[in-house]
């Protein structure tokens, strides 16, 4: 398309917009009596305004049949997380079985990492991708440890090449091939949370298994954002939080994946609880686990419904809207941000800011990461000031993510127009 830098061409793209109306869904924080220009839903998600009711629901079932809630409310609290196997194996693209919601993210990457990481012999070592997410290198550290190795030694990183701020697919099929029989498992964030890459998920799982390797992967940037086959990849594991672009709020619930292709091995070790012993058993209280088939199996405690009843609000939007639709708005207005970001990168020579994700679109989703070479942290800082909500990542880098479901085509030009004057004030 043929894109332009206009107010009123900006108000047309949002007429053909089929998911305009669901940005009235959520609730914006106030500039100046306005909605502001949200881009961190590659952070936190907005509140989607019936997120209160699913809340509520419990809420008041518990006042009105405190533990007979469990099983009389509209929506029993036991098998509550059931709810979720169907919408979010569409969303991930797993069947129902394969998926599960519980406890957060890291939580559930070190729950998994007990059935996954299976260091033998000289097959001790992780492949992961520099830069990785924080929390992510202290799983990897601390599960190493744990093993008896030295993270130095078990951990390897599949470095950039000099001079560039993203990783080539070739370099990390090449390390696989090159640690071979010393690989025990593949681990990557499927979406690189600072530069915004898309990493190959189904060639790079390919290549561990045929390492003789296990392959998981981090979906936290990735679930609600990207399109994921993980059954059809073959992916060994997954796990995501839920409060990026599926908006479930603050810290909250995470989903994970095992692939059904584990679900009958009984030599896998896995850390056991009640709520993942035998449903139809559950309550004889017997004294010798029996894992429920599929990714249920793994659940350990009792789960928290109200921490997971916003992101089953927020799942059912999914599932209303379908990640078709929601990709190919993604593309265009994230197309068109990149379109404007560098209209004025032409208009302002002196601005000398940089996109670091990549351009083609299968290796990108929302977020596009913008290294300011010629700015510092006064733009951003002028940009929230300015009723733009972004990220700031050292040592200079910016990220904006237009979430296809409340971020119109005027936010991207109003953006623009902001940015612009940022800059040329801190050039004077």
């Amino acid at each position: 398309m043929n894109f332009q830098n206009t107010k009123e061409f900006a108000i047309s793209l949002d007429a053909q917009d089929e998911l305009k109306s669901y940005k009235n869904e959520f609730y914006f924080p106030q500039h100046n009596n306005q909605n502001v220009i949200y881009f961190t839903g590659n952070s936190l998600g907005l509140q989607p305004k019936i997120t209160k009711k699913y809340v509520d629901d419990i809420m008041d079932d518990w006042a009105n049949m405190a533990v007979e809630g469990h099983f009389y409310s509209e929506k029993p609290w036991w098998d509550y997380h059931e709810r979720f196997c169907d919408p979010l194996s569409k969303i991930v693209g797993a069947k129902p079985s394969e998926v599960g919601v519980m406890n957060t993210l890291t939580v559930n990457l070190h729950l998994l990492f007990v059935s996954f990481y299976q260091p033998k012999g000289k097959r001790i070592k992780i492949l992961c991708e520099e830069k990785a997410f924080p929390s992510d290198q202290y799983m990897l550290q601390s599960q190493v440890k744990f093993h008896g190795f030295d993270p130095e030694d078990a951990i390897v990183e599949i470095k950039r090449r000099e001079g560039e701020l993203t990783t080539r697919p070739e370099d990390i099929l090449a390390k696989i091939e090159e640690l071979g029989d010393e690989l025990a498992l593949v681990f990557i964030g499927g979406v690189n949370y600072y530069t915004g890459q898309v990493f190959d998920m189904k060639t790079i799982t390919a290549a561990g298994h045929k390492a003789g390797a296990l392959v998981g992967w981090d979906l936290a940037h990735a679930a609600g954002n990207i399109e994921l086959n993980l059954h059809d990849w073959d992916a060994d594991f997954a796990a995501w939080c839920s409060y990026k672009y599926m908006n479930s709020g603050p810290g909250n619930a995470s989903g994970y994946f095992v692939h059904e292709k584990h679900h009958t091995n009984k030599e896998l070790d896995r850390f056991a609880g009640w709520y993942g012993h035998n449903k139809s058993r559950r309550f004889l209280m017997e004294p010798n686990f029996e894992a429920v088939e599929g990714a249920n199996g793994w659940q350990v405690s009792n789960l928290p419904v109200l921490s997971l009843a916003p992101y089953l609000a927020t799942v059912e939007m999914f599932a209303e809207v379908g990640m078709e639709k929601l990709i190919v708005k993604r593309n265009r207005i994230t197309s068109y941000l990149e379109f404007i970001l560098h209209e004025i990168d032409k208009e302002i020579p002196q601005a000398n800011f940089e996109v670091i994700t990549p351009s083609n679109q299968s290796e990108r989703g929302c977020q596009l990461s913008v290294y300011l070479h010629g700015q510092g942290k006064e733009l951003f800082t002028y940009l929230m000031q300015n009723g733009v909500i972004t990220d700031w990542r050292e040592p200079n880098v910016i990220r904006l993510a237009p979430v296809p479901f409340y971020t119109s085509f005027e936010d991207i030009y109003n953006f623009g127009q902001i940015l612009k004057k940022g800059i040329l004030k801190n050039l004077k």
